[in-house]
């Protein structure tokens, strides 16, 4: 986009590459998804955004970011630092557009569950004039309380938004805002003369207490991670890949098996899934089966399916490279369901890692997408029919 009169708002995403709390957090996962690609994507589905620019010092944040649609600044040294500013990154990144907004909406890859309805009306409180500068709260009613100054094995405390003495109920009370953290509006010439984030009229963006999550350590990753599935609204999501790679047992089977007196295993499969399969192959839409096991049952089911298996593979990660790279395909449009421990590495490589309902937590916790289905009851044929759905809206 060219033109400031075109140029209306746009989103700065800071993300620069070292992280003390999280190491390599902006490129951590959750819900499947970067952190950063997670921000990139919010704000692009945000209607009152022009355009989204991330600005960074990484190589492999820059990568991540522009596949996702953003457009990329690249941060100097001097700006990308422990001690540098947010505001110091955003000027530079403003300086760096073709042509000056009017609005600047500041995103943090931190808050991993920003609503893009949320963005927008922050936006439009600064836009439309209602106010200079905005930020993203919730509402609390909790009695805080600050230490004293003074040594000592005990420190006194005092309270800060309330009367000791006095403790009224809560809907008698007005409430408190907590700042979250995940974005901030600014009117850009206010900005550019205040040098900071805060000043004029300040308005406080209500956000559910659900999205407030801001990670800055590891026990807040892993929080976020276990929320996700829960938070994210994506049951309707289309499943835009050019490929559905998936495991065996607990995928195609429920991953139990029946063995007679010879040794000879028989597992139970689902109809529906492979009538699933077909309508992808017949999509052109093409399948992989990868096993960890070596078992004459997977061969066969490959076979009814007209798919193509790899079994025995102990390395599915080094598998699953080498075949994305035979067939030219782009991990990031391509889809893997698994089920198990050994399932994380593949998932964690493609654009849509996706889990059975009955998966392992650890698994659930990484997945984009959740089935509602379990392994071997109809899962395979659910992922496909999204597939599918999400090709017929594209053609």
């Amino acid at each position: 986009m060219s033109g400031a009169e075109q140029l209306r708002t746009v989103a700065v995403v800071p993300a620069r590459g070292g992280s003390k709390g999280v190491p390599g957090k902006n490129l951590r996962r959750v819900g499947g998804v970067p952190l950063v690609v997670r921000a990139v994507r919010a704000c692009r589905a945000a209607a009152r955004v022009d355009l989204v620019v991330v600005s960074t010092d990484d190589d492999a944040i820059a990568d991540a970011a522009a596949a996702a649609g953003a457009h990329v600044v690249r941060r100097p040294p001097a700006l990308s630092g422990d001690t540098a500013t947010s505001e110091s990154a955003l000027l530079h990144a403003l300086d760096a557009l073709d042509g000056e907004p009017t609005t600047l909406l500041f995103v943090q890859c931190t808050s991993p569950f920003l609503d893009p309805a949320d963005l927008d009306a922050g936006v439009a409180l600064v836009a439309d004039g209602h106010a200079d500068s905005a930020f993203s709260a919730v509402e609390t009613y909790e009695f805080l309380w600050r230490a004293q100054p003074g040594a000592g094995a005990v420190r006194t405390v005092a309270g800060v938004n309330h009367d000791a003495s006095h403790r009224p109920r809560r809907q008698d009370r007005e409430p408190d805002w907590r700042e979250t953290g995940g974005f901030y509006v600014v009117d850009v010439a206010g900005f550019r003369a205040a040098g900071h984030r805060f000043f004029g009229r300040t308005a406080a963006v209500a956000v559910p207490e659900a999205t407030a999550l801001e990670i800055d350590s590891p026990a807040e990753l892993a929080m976020a991670e276990a929320l996700a599935a829960l938070v994210d609204a994506r049951a309707d999501e289309p499943v835009h890949v050019d490929a559905v790679v998936t495991d065996f047992d607990g995928v195609h089977t429920d991953d139990a098996a029946l063995v007679d007196a010879a040794g000879h295993e028989a597992v139970r499969v689902s109809r529906a899934d492979g009538m699933g399969v077909a309508a992808l192959r017949a999509a052109g839409v093409p399948v992989l089966i990868v096993s960890k096991e070596r078992n004459p049952v997977v061969s066969a089911r490959g076979a009814k399916l007209g798919v193509e298996v790899l079994q025995g593979v102990d390395d599915k990660v080094a598998a699953l490279t080498g075949w994305l790279a035979a067939q030219g395909l782009d991990p990031a449009r391509v889809a893997y369901l698994g089920n198990d421990v050994n399932d994380l590495g593949p998932l964690g490589m493609v654009g849509w890692p996706v889990a059975v309902s009955d998966a392992r937590p650890e698994v659930l916790a990484v997945a984009r997408l959740v089935l509602r289905r379990p392994g071997g009851q109809g899962a395979v044929r659910e992922l496909c029919d999204r597939v599918l759905a999400a090709r017929a809206t594209s053609a």
